[in-house]
């Protein structure tokens, strides 16, 4: 089978399997306990209608018998007024390739403004994690009630409506709302002057568009551009007017997909699921040739020249990305000085050495070397995108690690671009300045670990870092930081709870709550904001309602400065006792032993929970290797 070029085929996506509903029947008759896995691992093809709805159904059947381990639950509420009974399975089948299992509870159609001012309405009384609006411009007032008259349209009316439907799901069931820009229609009533005549319907639209953009994100709530998707593959593709009329669907039917994993990258960045670091091969895929058979001067990279220039446009986005905060490594099979010299002497080259956090080239199969990368990083192995343009690689890295994201990729150069990048393997839901510095701070976190294995005692390397801890109550310039830390940290989150942003301000102003938000820097660079902490005041009583941290810091005594710190803060404010809580996750084992080192006593044990108590007259400060900051703000903008 060729490979597909358009969008909506998702091309990134191997095709689906020939064995993919014998997998399925397969799957549900054994029902391993890594079912949730292998599940994952079918949904991660291009999947056609049928495929979808199967899929779907395979996870409906299956989570009857117990949730999976690897699978992270979400509860979606859905209002539209379109009809959604053939987006749904794609949503469920989609959300599958980041790790959610999603369960969708949908409004009666047409019923958007209604379901989110009753308290008693379906989707309220669900308390779902986030309710998605998704209603075109057919279903928003943008006509004037007196429509003979000019301007033809309203924006404001129709920022007022979607005002009153985010502020009503937000009261009365608490959900974060993603809310979607809106696609222009495809007829003109101006032809060229439309955009540019105020009251036309596609003016109105761009007005409507441009306040979603400046006002969904600092209200906490989740923007999902659909005007640049449906631009993306062309809204002659995107709309379909003869099913409008016949069954309301809101476009057509090959579009379903790519909406569908538009909308699942969102609810997988939400919830930590985007990827973190780019992994590049090198011989034709960042350059054309073989550096080794060719020579440095041999390789295609010269400016000008067609492939050359397909190769650059590759290593721009891989640095473009970078500065995003996007961490670069290089996978290659090769010698490693042969594989470095391009980046030290060919001036075609936009990448350097310094862009690159891990390097490694060898003779090693690439899973294995990729595992060696999310080691040396700190990082979950499903943290990394493999670009390679050898299908056999491609192929060997799926079945060993699955985990790994592996866009397929043509013989043209010249697409490999535009297929990482609309691929959505970074999906953000927010940019803060931690993630501009993010880059930087995994390849000074390598530099650390290299110095780890080349000192002989860790407490005299952890001295030699001169590291310096800066506490704060959470605070409005460290708002979102704290948020995405919340919402995206997996491994060393002892509760995995997780917070909106209106939340999170909630929570700075409660005298109920103790909060910290902690800063580290050291000589190889600044962490920016690396942990977060909440505890429950209860009297005497203080228990750490969530306590999660960076795994890039493990091990250097900033949790035992943590504790210190939280131990004396409540020991200062009358408390005799904290309380501290594990709940285990497929993730999170990094820190089932963490109260015990810190000499908590365990005083419960279960399946699902430790429950772990501090004495806080008895306690002795921990030792510790970093000095603290004498006093900050509440926040500062480096942290954010």
């Amino acid at each position: 089978m060729t490979s597909p070029t358009a969008m909506t085929d998702l091309p990134w996506l191997p095709r689906p399997a020939a064995d993919l509903r014998a997998r399925l029947r397969a799957l549900e008759q054994e029902a391993p306990a890594d079912w949730g896995l292998q599940l994952r691992g079918i949904a991660n093809q291009f999947l056609s209608i049928n495929h979808a709805m199967a899929v779907a159904q395979t996870l409906e059947r299956l989570r009857e018998r117990g949730p999976a381990s690897a699978l992270t639950a979400f509860r979606l509420g859905l209002v539209s007024n379109a009809t959604v009974d053939f987006i749904k399975p794609f949503l469920v089948a989609s959300a599958l390739r980041y790790g959610i299992a999603l369960e969708i509870v949908a409004a009666d159609f047409g019923q958007s403004v209604q379901e989110a001012l009753d308290p008693g309405s379906r989707i309220n009384q669900a308390r779902p994690h986030a309710v998605l609006l998704a209603i075109d411009h057919r279903g928003l007032p943008f006509r004037r009630a007196d429509s003979a008259g000019w301007p033809l349209f309203d924006a404001q009316q129709v920022v007022d409506e979607l005002a009153t439907i985010r502020s009503g799901f937000r009261q009365h069931s608490g959900a974060v709302c993603l809310v979607q820009t809106l696609p222009a229609p495809a007829e003109l009533l101006f032809g060229s002057l439309d955009a540019a005549t105020s009251g036309t319907l596609r003016a109105s639209i761009a007005e409507v568009n441009a306040h979603l953009a400046r006002d969904v994100i600092s209200s906490g709530d989740v923007l999902i551009d659909v005007d640049w998707l449906a631009q993306s593959i062309g809204l002659e593709t995107w709309y379909d007017e003869r099913n409008w009329h016949i069954a309301r669907m809101p476009f057509a039917q090959r579009a379903l997909p790519c909406y569908a994993e538009q909308v699942a990258r969102v609810i997988g960045a939400m919830r930590g699921k985007s990827r973190k670091c780019l992994v590049l091969d090198l011989d034709n895929t960042i350059w054309g040739g073989v550096v080794g058979d060719d020579g440095v001067d041999g390789i295609a990279l010269d400016p000008g020249d067609a492939r050359g220039e397909a190769f650059r446009a590759v290593q721009r986005a891989a640095a473009d990305l970078r500065r995003r905060g996007v961490v670069l490594a290089v996978c290659s099979k090769n010698d490693e000085a042969i594989a470095r010299e391009p980046f030290r002497s060919h001036p075609g080259m936009i990448l350097r050495e310094s862009d690159i956090a891990v390097f490694v080239a060898n003779w090693d199969d690439k899973a294995t070397n990729l595992e060696r990368i999310a080691r040396a990083l700190e990082l979950g192995i499903d943290s990394l995108v493999l670009l390679d343009d050898n299908p056999v690689e491609r192929a060997q890295v799926r079945g060993a690690l699955p985990q790994v994201a592996v866009p397929e990729l043509g013989a043209d150069p010249s697409s490999f671009t535009r297929i990482l990048m609309v691929a959505g393997y970074f999906e953000s839901t927010g940019f803060t300045a931690e993630d501009l510095a993010r880059a930087d701070q995994y390849r000074s976190n390598a530099e650390r670990e290299r110095a780890l294995a080349g000192s002989r005692d860790l407490n005299d390397f952890l001295r030699s870092l001169e590291m310096v801890i800066e506490f704060a109550p959470f605070g409005a310039a460290g708002r979102k930081r704290t948020t995405q830390l919340i919402n995206k940290t997996n491994q060393f989150n002892v509760r995995t709870r997780r917070y909106t942003e209106q939340e999170v301000a909630a929570l700075e102003q409660s005298p109920e709550h103790y909060t910290l938000q902690i800063n580290v820097r050291d000589r190889f660079g600044d962490n920016g904001m690396i942990s977060a902490v909440i505890c429950s005041k209860r009297g005497e009583e203080w228990e750490i309602d969530s306590w999660l941290m960076s795994c890039r810091m493990l091990n250097r005594g900033v949790e035992q400065a943590v504790c210190n710190r939280i131990a004396g803060d409540a020991l200062r404010a009358g408390a005799k006792r904290l309380i501290g809580i594990y709940l285990p996750t497929e993730r999170n084992g990094i820190v089932r032993d963490l109260f015990q080192r810190l000499g908590f006593e365990q005083v419960e044990s279960t399946a699902t929970q430790q429950r772990w108590l501090l004495d806080l007259a008895a306690f002795q400060p921990l030792e510790v290797f970093c000095a603290e900051q004498a006093a900050i703000a509440p926040a500062t903008a480096s942290a954010m």
